[in-house]
């Protein structure tokens, strides 16, 4: 079995842990009522539109 004949520095380590945890940014997408951002493939919480339609009644938002 490989064996490592040096121990990896702090500077490779953070580096490798650094590019492995990093957090995405999430995909926004335009609202085609209201022009809001949100999340792609749900109801805008903004307006309630999805996909065309009224699916949620504004005071069902508040």
């Amino acid at each position: 079995m490989a064996v490592p004949k040096y121990k990896p520095s702090k500077a490779r380590t953070r580096r490798r842990h650094s590019i492995n945890r990093r957090l995405d940014v999430p995909t926004l997408a335009v609202c085609g009522n209201c022009g809001n951002k949100g999340l792609p493939h749900r109801v805008c919480p903004k307006c309630g539109f999805y996909r065309g339609k009224q699916v949620l009644e504004a005071e069902e938002l508040a």
